[in-house]
């Protein structure tokens, strides 16, 4: 619970507004720290340019989904656009995108995304592999003109402990809230010289550059793993594809399981084909090493000085992942991984752009934060197969379908343990494997120098305002 006293001052200033959104956000201060600061400062929207005058979301539209590529135009939502990898973002049908009532939600590089339905004010500059996706109704869009304002910068400054209050200030709704271009079209903006913008600039379009570099090079990793063991990964339209589960006949050999869809036949023949060639089950690599969920444990809220931030199944695979503190006292152990260990979201539903059996790999400053027991672990225990070259397998399209299909549980799925330790890894030459790792380490590696590098662009920019 949050208790503050205002002045009466503040009322006035915001006029006579009583909801308490304004006034704990922070907001206020810092629109009274800017209207002190002996710099130039313009309305937002006077440094942005394009469609709506350069800040808009869209309408509200009907979402048709479809599986081919041809036919669609990836698509991100205010939670999807938050992802490092946005190789499995669904696809939007082509002939709704690029209509005339949706064409102009169209990404291009340099705008500036900012959820504004739900949870308002989270945001992403858009990086290079972005470039020709949409975007829905919920993310509002904010494109400067490259003649007035660095976009690195405005985006620095937006996403600065300034901005965000002055954003989220102009929520409103009751459930579900919601900002609109009108509420932040007047949002003043500092220009604090041209040696600082610049500076910021840099950095922020530096850290987009090497966001793109980990996608290409995680999808390099995993198709060159394919490629060398005489497969090719399926798409999620190759999968629908195959044929529906229905009408097929199976003879068991134990009771283990007597779910069909743990033994359809696009699974079996997946299964088959990894099998066809070099490979070891995933439980045998894991010998030694870890293959199991975490443990439950009560979770006792904390200061951050005195605890670990906890990351769940959605915000593990955002590029800087939200998460509670906890107090690791009352916590166990296994809440920290060790270095390349993959953790599989290993509870949830079959919905096709949920996270449940997607795969991460914790490597760098992530292994410093705290992960919940919904996670399944991962880690190699053979010396010969590493976490890097084991994530560019699980992170694949065939991984995740076969994991699916191993799912057991009602409404909320886990993992069949047996059917996971017999999973086939296809094992290529050894040469082949210290290539796929080095292109994976390599591009975690640019992952973390990004986040490192916006996080000194904000740094810099807050720094440039207090000081005045």
């Amino acid at each position: 619970m949050q208790v503050k006293s205002i002045p009466s001052t503040w009322l006035d200033r915001e006029g006579r507004r009583l909801d308490c959104g304004p006034y704990m956000s922070g907001a206020i201060e810092a629109k009274v720290l800017l209207a002190k600061l002996p710099v130039q400062k313009e309305p937002l929207h006077q440094v942005t340019a394009g469609y709506n005058g350069g800040i808009y979301n869209g309408p509200q539209f009907v979402r048709n989904y479809i599986d081919e590529p041809t036919h669609g135009v990836p698509f991100l939502t205010g939670g999807s656009m938050l992802q490092a990898d946005l190789s499995s973002v669904p696809l939007l049908r082509r002939k709704d995108a690029e209509s005339s009532k949706l064409s102009y939600l169209r990404l291009q590089t340099g705008m500036t995304l900012i959820s504004c339905s739900g949870t308002i004010g989270r945001m992403v500059f858009t990086r290079p592999d972005m470039e020709g996706m949409w975007s829905s109704q919920d993310i509002l869009k904010v494109v400067p003109d490259p003649d007035k304002i660095l976009p690195g910068y405005l985006y620095a400054y937006l996403s600065s402990r300034f901005g965000v209050p002055l954003i989220v200030s102009g929520t409103y709704g009751a459930i579900i809230q919601h900002i609109e271009p009108q509420h932040i079209a007047n949002l003043p903006v500092p220009r604090l010289g041209r040696d600082i913008e610049e500076q910021a600039h840099q950095k922020i379009v530096g850290a987009t550059q090497l966001r793109s570099e980990y996608q290409m090079q995680i999808k390099t990793a995993t198709d060159r793993l394919f490629e060398a063991v005489g497969l090719k990964d399926i798409t999620s339209s190759a999968w629908h594809a195959m044929g529906s589960d229905v009408g097929f006949a199976q003879v068991l050999t134990s009771s283990e399981s007597l779910r069909a869809l743990n033994f359809n036949p696009r699974f079996q023949g997946l299964l088959t084909d990894l099998a066809s060639k070099e490979h070891e089950p995933l439980g045998n690599i894991c010998a030694g090493g870890q293959l199991r969920s975490g443990l439950r444990f009560k979770r006792i809220d904390c200061e951050p000085s005195m605890g670990a931030k906890l990351v769940g199944q959605r915000e593990l695979f955002w590029m800087e992942p939200e998460g509670r503190w906890i107090s690791t006292r009352h916590a166990p152990d296994d809440i920290f991984v060790e270095d390349e260990t993959i953790l599989i979201a290993a509870q949830g539903t079959l919905g096709e752009n949920e996270v449940f059996c997607r795969a991460e790999l914790i490597t760098g400053p992530w292994l410093q934060q705290a992960y919940s027991q919904h996670f399944l672990r991962v880690r190699s225990g053979t010396p010969e197969v590493s976490g890097a070259f084991l994530f560019a397998f699980l992170r694949s399209e065939i991984a995740f379908r076969c994991l699916r299909s191993i799912s057991v549980g009602s409404k909320q799925q886990d993992l069949h343990r047996a059917f996971l330790a017999r999973l086939p890894i296809p094992l290529p030459s050894s040469e082949v494997r210290q290539e796929i790792e080095h292109l994976v380490r390599t591009a975690f590696q640019s992952r973390h120098e990004a986040s490192a590098l916006e996080r000194a662009a904000v740094a810099l920019v807050e720094a440039a305002i207090e000081e005045g």
